[in-house]
């Protein structure tokens, strides 16, 4: 099979020509403007790939219900240029292959699963920290949808008493998200986080908001893995304190094989930044089985 993947996110779109094996052929990185600037450049890039079929993971929020008559669109994203925008049918109008249309995090979780560390786990969270927090879920080899999809970077936590800052999402003071994502870290602090590496109160704060969402994953869905990605994971103390913080808040409670080592149960991302990519050639795989 030739299978085009499009990993969409709010700066740049990397656009990639693979395989069903996770063998990448080709790719090319085109950074995010808006719709009008930047779908011509990726259907230009893939229109002369004779794909079988197209693989998206996309930045949200989207919707993914195939009897909403939005389905496939970007819907309530801040990136106003990109609200209301008909991802799905940009392509399906141009390239006239079967489309898999997912979350940018289903995407990575459905990478790892495929290809990476999580092959043979049955059910595995995926947590990105960056320019915002995000989270997929892979349940027995099928992406966890509702309603909508999940939204574990909006999820409530108790505010550290010591922590006088605002919050940086503009929905909820107390989210995920608004206290620990990347623009949170260097609003609170002053500063970019590869600029504090050696600020371990920052980590701190860090580890112990991460691992109460953690906790709440864990007790909610029951993972067999949690994996850690985005830019702020590239922070690699965080990964001791989290893991000490989980077990603090767990308190014995569950006792599995998996929490008697956390090492090799929250563990960063395995793929080297391709994880995204590689979940966007399944989709496209699943696609086309489907079709």
């Amino acid at each position: 099979m030739k299978l085009g993947a499009l990993e969409a996110g709010g700066t740049k779109m990397v656009c990639a020509v693979g395989d069903e094996t996770g063998r990448i052929f080709d790719r090319k990185v085109i950074p995010t403007a808006d719709p009008e600037t930047t779908i011509p450049a990726i259907v230009n890039y893939f229109m002369d790939k004779d794909l079988d079929a197209l693989g998206i993971a996309c930045f949200g929020p989207i919707q993914l219900d195939h009897h909403a008559p939005d389905y496939g669109h970007i819907t309530t994203t801040p990136k106003l240029a990109w609200r209301n925008f008909d991802m799905v049918g940009a392509f399906a109008h141009t390239l006239g292959c079967p489309i898999g249309f997912d979350t940018d995090v289903n995407g990575a979780v459905l990478g790892e699963v495929t290809f990476g560390q999580a092959r043979g786990k049955k059910s595995v969270v995926y947590l990105t920290v960056g320019t915002g927090i995000g989270g997929g879920v892979c349940i027995e080899g099928k992406l966890l949808h509702g309603m909508l999809h999940p939204e574990m970077g909006h999820v409530l936590l108790r505010r550290n008493p010591g922590d006088t800052y605002a919050g940086h999402c503009p929905y909820h003071q107390d989210c995920l998200e608004g206290l620990a994502c990347g623009p949170a870290i260097e609003e609170r602090w002053g500063a970019k986080g590869d600029a504090l590496a050696n600020r371990p109160e920052v980590w701190e704060l860090e580890a112990d908001y991460l691992a109460q969402a953690l906790t709440s994953y864990i007790l909610t869905l029951s993972p067999d893995m949690i994996i850690l990605g985005g830019g702020v994971m590239h922070q690699t103390q965080l990964f001791p304190l989290v893991r000490k913080k989980v077990a603090e808040l767990l308190a014995g409670y569950i006792q599995t094989p998996q929490l008697e080592d956390l090492d090799h149960y929250i563990v960063p991302a395995s793929l080297n930044e391709d994880q995204g990519i590689l979940g966007c050639l399944e989709l496209a795989c699943r696609a086309l089985v489907e079709q």
